[in-house]
């Protein structure tokens, strides 16, 4: 007999271009998992019209909470009843709301130094959805609300594709008040923002949750040691790991992707640095020495970082 009882979901938070998309993946070689990989509209369910991604308890309303579970119900049961790992990047902002949906859950919880997040990001703002993309967003979106969806597309295309604009609308996390900063800031600003405060949202309430809830880490320590850092992860998520599998998530690290920031004007990473030091201070990430003139920083030493509970980082203040 088949069980329909929904198995506790395991969540990867972390921002966008943190290193989510390898992580699910290499979580998601364990035969008794299966991964969902940016169902972003399900997470919108409750007010897809928000102008921005965060979600609180209240959000969580028993309808909310009835068709976002069933939905994952749905997802295990058609995929041999595996276990689920889901990793939706925007969930940074709203790990509380998930948390009043999925009381039982396992969160994971990763971050990446802000310099290679920025440049990537960066090169992400200036591609326009494809339409694979846009078909994979419109997938899971229930058919009265794709409308809600459909503007920010054709927002994209016209920016793109029509306007010629190096970037488009928007792209990312949505934190509140982003769409004033757009208009009063630098975007590689706009994109330091998005890194600072999505990390410190989701460490904050992560934290919230108590010690052994979530397993946190850096993206450099799993590219430094993935086996002893992915035997951790299977660890916290009660999953039985085996030689053969770490062997073969080794071999689908790619370490070479550490400094292409270093295509970006330093004067410009200069100065968005008061809007990231504070957190990376908290990670210990170092500040490149070529960006510390006139700003104040000093180097730190930066070990690994991941332990039960919490990053082997200072507490939150």
């Amino acid at each position: 007999m088949t069980t329909t009882e929904l198995k506790p979901p395991i969540f990867l938070i972390g921002n966008y271009r943190s290193g989510t998309t390898i992580t699910q993946k290499l979580i998601g070689l364990h035969p008794d998992v299966v991964t969902w990989y940016e169902p972003k509209t399900l997470w919108l369910y409750a007010d897809p019209a928000r102008r921005h991604d965060e979600f609180v308890k209240a959000d969580a309303t028993e309808k909310v909470v009835r068709y976002i579970r069933s939905r994952f119900l749905d997802y295990q049961l058609r995929h041999g009843n595996r276990q689920i790992m889901e990793n939706t990047p925007a969930n940074v902002l709203r790990v509380p709301f998930i948390h009043q949906i999925f009381p039982e859950a396992i969160f994971l919880y990763i971050t990446r130094n802000p310099f290679s997040y920025i440049s990537s990001m960066e090169l992400k703002w200036q591609r326009a959805k494809s339409f694979k993309g846009l078909l994979r967003l419109l997938k899971d979106t229930p058919v009265t609300q794709v409308h809600y969806y459909v503007g920010d597309v054709v927002k994209q295309i016209v920016a793109k594709r029509i306007l010629h604009r190096k970037y488009t609308s928007i792209y990312g996390p949505r934190y509140k008040g982003i769409d004033r900063d757009l208009q009063e800031h630098e975007k590689l600003t706009v994109i330091a923002r998005q890194w600072a405060r999505g990390n410190r949202m989701a460490r904050e309430d992560l934290a919230r949750l108590g010690e052994g809830r979530v397993l946190s880490f850096r993206y450099e320590d799993l590219i430094q040691d993935p086996e002893l850092v992915l035997r951790r992860i299977y660890e916290h998520c009660g999953l039985h790991s085996t030689d053969d599998l770490l062997r073969a998530a080794k071999e689908m690290i790619d370490p070479g992707r550490q400094q292409k920031w270093l295509r970006l004007n330093p004067n410009e990473l200069a100065a968005i640095i008061p809007e990231v030091r504070e957190e990376m201070d908290f990670y210990r990430y170092e500040i490149p020495p070529s960006l510390l003139v006139g700003h104040g920083s000093r180097p730190t030493r930066a070990p690994l970082a991941f332990q039960h509970g919490h990053p082997d980082i200072p507490s939150p203040r």
